[in-house]
């Protein structure tokens, strides 16, 4: 089994492949660069530097969603792009799962909790634990107010380890909030990486939970800015 990875779900970009058991190679980027910018070049680079034909893979895992609403997008092209044109299947892994997974076999008591900037005060998050060497959902990826997430995490009196691109953005308000015992990912651990998205993804490709290229679409759990901003307009017209 060999499966090409992709997230662009968040600020950093991160293209990967997997073979059996084995991460052959991995380019992440967390850099000011759009992804636009970044992820074909990457793609590109991998390529060449493991001589790969990507007419080998098999399927093609990405994260998809929720997350950065022009990430997401351009991911999921790029990934539809790619499956419609070497006709190969999608596996879509969700961001915030594959995030927890960065944390594989932490202690079974504890919660792994992504949380990631989703603005307007909220982020996107998630509540996971491992159990016998198997990631647990303790509650689905979902968008909600940081201080009801700590609120949450504090009636279930379990440690905590919090990751994710929203930690440098809220650290002071958890810890001002948080009651029970937490601590945060190294850097290395805290991001988004398609080695994992790939590896989870390995996990649903052997369960059958593909899809086809043309069948796949980003979930993004909230409208987008834009999105809004036309209701909003729409209301205030309907009322004038």
């Amino acid at each position: 089994m060999k499966l090409l990875a992709i997230d662009s779900s968040g600020l950093v970009a991160s293209v990967a492949v997997i073979e059996e058991e084995t991460l052959v190679a991995e380019y992440t980027m967390n850099y000011k660069k759009t992804h636009s910018q970044t992820l074909l070049p990457m793609l590109e680079e991998i390529k060449k530097s493991i001589d790969l034909d990507l007419s080998s893979i098999d399927a093609i895992a990405v994260a998809a969603g929720p997350g950065s609403f022009t990430g997401l997008r351009i991911g999921s092209a790029t990934a539809k792009g790619l499956g419609l044109a070497l006709d190969k299947p999608l596996i879509s892994v969700p961001t915030v799962d594959a995030l927890a997974y960065n944390l594989y076999d932490t202690d079974e008591d504890t919660i792994i909790c992504p949380i990631m900037d989703a603005r307007r005060k909220q982020v996107y998050t998630g509540m996971y634990c491992f159990l016998n060497h198997q990631m647990q959902v303790v509650k689905e990826q979902d968008a909600v107010a940081l201080e009801e997430l700590i609120k949450e995490l504090n009636r279930m009196e379990r440690p905590v380890i919090f990751l994710g691109d929203a930690v440098p953005v809220y650290k002071e308000l958890i810890q001002e909030n948080c009651k029970v015992p937490y601590s945060f990912a190294p850097a290395h651990l805290s991001r988004q990486r398609a080695g994992a998205v790939g590896m989870l993804g390995a996990l649903y490709f052997k369960e059958g939970k593909t899809e086809s290229a043309a069948e796949h679409k980003p979930e993004y759990l909230r409208v987008s800015q834009a999105e809004r901003e036309r209701a909003e307009r729409l209301k205030q017209e309907n009322h004038e």
